[in-house]
């Protein structure tokens, strides 16, 4: 079973849509990115399950 996964982001700041692996192998997450197109960080709140992706919460 494959752990990470690649998901799609949408920048709050820029509208822009990003590429980003997830590490699926903890339940609940909390995550700082910064956009790959404005440079401006992006707050994550994760909910996964092994090999799967349950809900991605994002603010900026």
């Amino acid at each position: 079973m494959e752990l990470s996964i690649e998901t799609d982001i949408t920048c709050p700041h820029c509208g822009e849509v990003f590429p980003l692996q997830i590490d699926t192998s903890q339940s609940d997450q909390s995550l700082i990115e910064d956009c790959t197109v404005c440079c401006r960080p992006i707050s994550l709140s994760v909910r996964c399950r092994p090999g799967s992706i349950i809900e991605i919460d994002i603010t900026g």
